[in-house]
């Protein structure tokens, strides 16, 4: 029963991060309005961990099933993709370096800012 619970408290941020998708006219994505509820939630207190780990921990052990039908989906629409497929990879390599880079900029300085913070 914990479970079902856990899962219906994911369920019902996502509902809302739908709800304002439909309201908000902005170009974000109604699971990115979740996200930054749940975030909100979390840091606030108003959630606790403890009410939604459980379910949290089963979707990310089971998030690499999830792509299957996206790979399936790539495989039937090949005879679409080959003509770009060159610009489409090196495009994704080019974005997927920038992430890296800009990830582990801004970590270093959430580190150094941590480290800073303990200092004092």
């Amino acid at each position: 029963m914990k479970y079902v619970q856990q899962f219906s408290i994911i369920l019902l941020i996502s509902v809302i991060g739908e709800v304002l998708k439909t309201f908000l006219p902005l170009p974000v994505p109604a699971s990115v309005y979740g996200l930054v509820i749940m975030l909100v939630a979390l840091l606030t207190g108003i959630l606790k961990l403890d009410q939604v780990k459980g379910a949290a921990d089963f979707l990310v052990e089971i998030m690499p099933v999830m792509f299957v039908p996206a790979g399936a989906g790539l495989i039937t629409a090949w005879s679409t993709l080959k003509p770009i497929c060159v610009p489409v990879l090196v495009m994704t390599f080019i974005s997927t370096v920038i992430v890296m880079v800009v990830t582990g900029k801004v970590t270093q300085g959430v580190i150094r800012m941590g480290k800073r913070g303990t200092e004092k």
